[in-house]
């Protein structure tokens, strides 16, 4: 049978007595209707599905991240803890360093032996008052001393290899002029060492003995 038989065969068939249609006319309409029946029930049924599982995957996909970017902060916790220990270290060194109020007496006469170990003549030495920081408390001294240029920079020196902490700041050197020798020269600085507050200070923001 030709396509063209067929095609006749399929125009003659009666609607109301499919039991009379030839086999492949039959076989034809079931698979049709399969096709019809599975593709309502994939829209209907597996679409849903499919729509919810991409929603779960995306979900997934951010609790991943966040897992991950909890781990990774639990791995940094470690690191963390260590830098703060070591801080904490670097801090109690640094107070270390720093002399307590009643070692300031003892710091200043440190620096008078070491201007007299350099052969300077002192013309003044006069503190200045503290001035309170967080933690710590700026003690300034102003000095006024004459000698040569290679005395004052032993005296400079020596100051800074003393176990405390001294700075010299604000220094102005100009000739000694009058009678001094033309080698002399007279330098006016500040000589600023550090003390930390003991906790009394601290809680009070203020140093005793010294100003706001």
């Amino acid at each position: 049978m030709n396509a063209q038989q067929i095609l006749k065969e399929l125009q003659t068939l009666d609607p109301q007595r499919p039991g009379n249609w030839p086999l492949y006319a039959r076989v034809a309409v079931v698979v049709i209707l399969m096709l019809v029946i599975a593709g309502v029930g994939y829209w209907q049924f597996v679409t849903p599905l499919l729509d919810e599982l991409a929603g779960v995957q995306q979900e997934e996909v951010g609790l991943k991240e966040t897992f991950e970017a909890k781990q990774r902060k639990v791995a940094s916790l470690d690191a963390l803890k260590e830098q703060l220990a070591e801080m904490e270290r670097s801090f109690g060194t640094m107070l270390r360093v720093l002399p307590s109020r009643a070692e300031i007496a003892n710091l200043l006469i440190d620096i008078s032996q070491t201007r007299l170990a350099n052969s300077l003549e002192e013309e003044l030495f006069q503190p200045q008052g503290e001035a309170p920081k967080e933690f710590y408390a700026e003690v300034p001294n102003r000095i006024v001393v004459v000698g040569t240029y290679h005395e004052m920079g032993g005296f400079v020196s020596g100051v800074a290899e003393l176990p405390r902490i001294v700075t010299i700041e604000e220094v102005n050197i100009v000739p000694a002029g009058g009678s001094a020798p033309k080698d002399q020269l007279r330098m006016n600085a500040v000589a600023k060492t550090y003390r930390y507050l003991d906790d009394t200070e601290i809680a009070a923001g203020k140093p005793k003995g010294g100003k706001k």
